[in-house]
């Protein structure tokens, strides 16, 4: 097993990288991005090589050559080992690419003997969607390594696998990096979090532009982009022509279609939040889970802020929901689903204080094995939210499996930290039906992981059909499986090959059949009983102390976040209010007062308040939140607090 990446010998020893040199194209949602790495052999002898290295899980490879010397090899498709082996017993240069068996984002590349004293430079071309953000921001992301892959006691390989992290301040070469980017709509800004030259628009409509990274960048970490366009939910559609050369009726011999299809719904419909489904959150506890989310100086680490995130979570689900959380272990036999209450969500408060990154290696599998072994509660809609840092060697294996339960579970996931395997937190969100997100940086998990739990509480929109209106003498020929569920928020791209005479741009027009609600599905209650340190954070201290039926209590600990004794808090309360109606709707008038910038991750908190206040049928609600506002210094608005 190779355990470092990029160019290393049959005795897993680094080849020097010299150079990298990256070019970006982007038309709309899809990037094609093409990189030229540079090796030199300093040693005295010939090195038989091997090149490992990470591709987005949905990348197609378009292009591959490597050169020694002046001997330039371009990839053909033929049947591998043979004449790889046939060229080097020849004396020839040979090159041999393959993918994984265990991870469809790890490529293999064998470069046959490199003399001594020669560079060997590796070019690639691959192309791949660009994955959208909470912000309607579209992500690309180039790994700068991949982490150790763990895998499991029975995967019939030992320990960790493929390559490891580069230290920071130790890589001995830089990155250059240029984007050019093309939309249909103007590009309003890119974003990334390393340090870009300014961006550099081609034209007046602001649709053309490039951008590049500043000179002398350490390729010591993942580089993301983060692409905004105008008029986001527009659709959208690209046609490629057809090559001169190729024959008709061929793939490349005729026009191929590329739709975007980005909707917004209407807000009444997406309005209608379900109270059903079984929520089923899989917690990653394996050792990297203790890593910091990000190379700051402040850093909280990954099961920290996993900790965070299922309090957030845990506190947002509906009354009369099932929920449990299950850790990535073997060995710890799962509990049941329990209907959500006051009771089972402080248990499972209490266990989720005492989770710890100390499980050993990432076990993703089992886990699974045993949630899908499990028969489905009626009319609880069942849904994974699934949160790991993507280290794994079996991924295939854990992709076929959610497949072969689609129909019967929706799969929400994210990566937590850089390096997270993209095959494995995208694949398992395509193949479950549901949507991916990554967290890294300095993102904050919250509200990212409230953008799915919004997906998994709305209607999800399901038998979708397409409809092509194109000239007469034109068909269309789909190259992209059928969608299987649309969300508010959620991109779907397709993919189609026109045959006939196409004289100008067809028209698609998607109708939509069926409207159907699902919902979430929790986790596992096993942890070991350790304690953990208080949350500080006043705006995850004020969500702990809500009840699950939305109310908050006078207390101590309450009056601490609003910045009062408990004394101040009880005096102002208009006398025919009930004390627990009082101590919500400072809670609310606090939040809107004090938290709009963080509402996405405690929005659902406020609309179970508000359930839970009207429900009481308060006559003197004016005169509370007046009072509200005069004791928190606020101006927040009755109408604005939904009541």
């Amino acid at each position: 097993m190779v355990n470092c990446c990029g160019l290393v010998t049959v005795k897993n020893e680094p080849v020097p990288l010299k150079s990298i040199a990256v070019e970006v194209s982007v038309q709309g949602h899809v990037a094609t991005v093409s990189s030229t790495l540079q090796y030199e052999n300093q040693e005295e002898s010939p090195l038989e090589a091997i090149f490992v290295f990470p591709l987005p899980g949905e990348a197609a490879v378009c292009r591959f050559s490597a050169k020694i010397g002046q001997t330039e090899v371009v990839a053909e498709v033929q049947e591998k080992q043979k004449q790889y082996d046939d060229l080097l017993s020849s004396g020839q240069q040979a090159f041999l690419l393959e993918e994984s068996d265990e991870s469809p984002d790890v490529f293999k590349l064998s470069v046959g003997s490199l003399p001594p004293g020669e560079k060997a430079s590796v070019s690639l071309d691959y192309v791949t969607e660009l994955a959208v953000q909470a912000d309607d921001g579209l992500r690309l992301c180039l790994p700068a390594v991949l982490n150790p892959r763990y895998q499991p006691q029975d995967s019939g390989s030992g320990g960790s696998a493929l390559v490891s992290s580069v230290p920071t301040g130790s890589v001995p070469y830089s990155l250059s990096l240029s984007a050019r980017v093309s939309s249909l709509h103007p590009i309003c800004r890119i974003e990334s979090n390393c340090p870009l030259d300014p961006l550099n628009y081609l034209n007046t409509e602001k649709t053309q532009a490039t951008v590049s990274l500043a000179a002398g960048h350490q390729f010591d970490r993942d580089v993301e982009l983060l692409l905004y366009y105008q008029d986001t939910h527009q659709p959208t559609a690209i046609v490629e022509a057809a090559q001169a050369s190729a024959k008709p009726g061929s793939l490349m011999g005729d026009p191929v279609v590329m739709l975007s299809l980005y909707p917004e719904f209407p807000n009444d419909v997406m309005s209608s939040m379900t109270s059903l489904g079984e929520f089923l959150f899989v917690v990653d506890r394996s050792g990297s889970m203790s890593c910091p989310m990000h190379n700051g100086s402040v850093a909280q680490d990954r099961i920290g802020s996993a900790r965070d995130t299922l309090l957030l979570l845990l506190k947002s689900l509906p009354m009369g929901c099932y929920f449990n959380i299950i850790v990535f272990s073997p060995s710890k036999p799962s509990s049941q689903s329990v209907q959500y209450s006051q009771k089972t969500m402080d248990e499972a408060l209490q266990k989720v204080k005492a989770m710890r990154a100390d499980l050993g290696g990432t076990e993703i599998l089992q886990p699974l094995k045993h949630i899908y072994s499990q028969p489905c509660l009626p009319d609880q809609p069942r849904q994974l939210f699934l949160f790991t840092d993507g280290e794994v060697g079996n991924t295939k294996e854990v992709l076929d499996l959610v497949k072969a339960n689609a129909g019967s579970h929706r799969c929400f996931s994210f990566g937590i930290g850089e390096g997270a395997s993209s095959a494995l937190i995208s694949g398992v969100a395509k193949q479950g039906g549901g949507h991916s997100q990554f967290i890294t940086g300095q993102d904050r998990m919250q509200p990212k992981v409230m953008q799915s739990l919004r997906f998994a509480l709305q209607p999800a929109v399901v038998n979708i059909s397409v409809k092509w209106n194109v000239p007469k003498g034109v068909s269309v020929t789909s190259l992209s499986p059928p969608i299987r569920v649309l969300f508010q928020g959620q991109r779907a791209l397709l993919y189609a090959q026109l045959t006939g005479k196409v004289r100008a741009l067809p028209s698609a027009v998607m109708i939509v059949t069926v409207l159907t609600i699902c919902c979430p599905v929790p986790s596992d209650l096993d942890c070991p009983a350790t304690a953990s340190n208080p949350v500080k954070d006043p705006l995850l201290q004020l969500i702990s102390l809500q009840k699950a039926s939305g109310s908050w209590v006078l207390e101590a600990a309450l009056a601490e976040v609003l910045g009062k004794t408990e004394e101040e808090v009880a005096k102002p309360k208009p006398a025919p209010v009930d004390q627990e109606v009082w101590s919500t709707v400072l809670a609310l008038v606090w939040l809107y007062g004090f938290k709009m910038e963080a509402q996405e991750e405690w929005q659902f908190l406020a609309m179970k308040a508000v359930s839970w206040i009207q429900a009481q049928k308060v006559a003197s609600m004016s005169e509370c939140v007046q009072a509200g506002n005069i004791l928190l210094g606020c101006q927040v608005q009755k109408d604005t607090l939904g009541l």
